[in-house]
């Protein structure tokens, strides 16, 4: 049993930290800017609430977070009640949160100098992945502290992976979301195509799906897509600030990503219908506007 703090209960830290407790038995505390949360949530799980980061993380083996992006990351841990000022030596940060390969690289020199280290672990899964403790956690990081983390994390994760160095994590998961941006988009056109055409879409995915066709997104989404029905899994803001940490990169690094630029638009196009809390897989909404 290790010690841990958990630092951020949206839809996907709740359930996660769930499965720390819970699932691998240890010792959590957890921190959530609404108090009335972190109660809950002990109330559900035991262990404890803290008042601050700093609060939570002090004396922990293991400090996970989960916020909305950077500057939220920023806050949780080097702010002025944020967590590094506490860690103790040899500690280890796990970051879940979607952020930038920028603020990884930067709090993982921040914990060196600090004597702890610092894990860039976005996950991929949504929130059906969170609560089924099913998350692929994408790692950047150095192997000894992966080494130490790994068996904590699989208390919710299915796959763990080490990319590479501080960044890795991040970078991976802006190649995730790249991907998935292009399957739904692909997934849209296809089904409303298939809707024009006059075939029964159901019949149509019955067979494409078993063939190079198929993805996740497809076998997850085509029912409620073709219900007209949106309110399933990631919501398309929290994609356009994904896919604006992608642009943001490929930016830096000379990539060139022109069918992610142009769905990014389309997600806006969305936004401007009122879908900003929809699904991601609401781009078929707009086809059929």
């Amino acid at each position: 049993m290790a010690s841990v703090a958990f630092l951020g209960l949206g839809v996907m830290g709740y359930p996660m930290a769930g499965h720390l407790r819970n699932k691998g038995g240890h010792d959590v505390t957890v921190y959530n800017r609404t108090k009335a949360k972190a109660e809950q949530w002990v109330g559900q799980h035991g262990g404890s609430a803290a008042k601050t980061p700093a609060e939570a993380a002090d004396g922990k083996d293991f400090v996970f977070s989960c916020v909305g992006n950077d500057d939220d990351l920023r806050a949780v841990t080097i702010g002025a009640e944020g967590a590094f000022q506490t860690m103790k030596k040899g500690a280890i940060f796990i970051d879940n949160t979607t952020a930038s390969a920028e603020v990884a690289r930067e709090l993982a020199e921040k914990a060196q100098v600090r004597g702890f280290s610092f894990l860039d672990a976005p996950v991929s899964g949504g929130q059906a992945g969170a609560e089924n403790a099913v998350l692929t956690v994408m790692v950047g990081g150095e192997q000894k502290a992966f080494d130490e983390a790994k068996p904590v994390i699989d208390a919710y994760a299915r796959m763990v992976g080490l990319m590479g160095p501080a960044g890795a994590g991040q970078l991976t998961k802006m190649i995730n979301q790249i991907c998935i941006a292009g399957l739904v988009q692909g997934l849209a056109e296809g089904i409303h195509f298939g809707k024009k055409a006059g075939l029964d879409i159901e019949k149509v995915i019955e067979v494409i799906s078993k063939g190079a066709a198929g993805s996740w997104q497809m076998e997850n989404r085509h029912k409620t897509m073709n219900a007209g029905k949106y309110d399933f899994g990631f919501a398309v803001d929290w994609m356009r600030k994904d896919l604006g940490i992608c642009l943001a990169e490929a930016d830096r690094n000379g990539a060139k990503l022109p069918v992610t630029a142009l769905i990014d638009q389309f997600y806006k196009d969305v936004q401007a219908m009122g879908g900003k809390r929809w699904d991601t897989s609401s781009l078929l909404a707009r086809l059929e506007k």
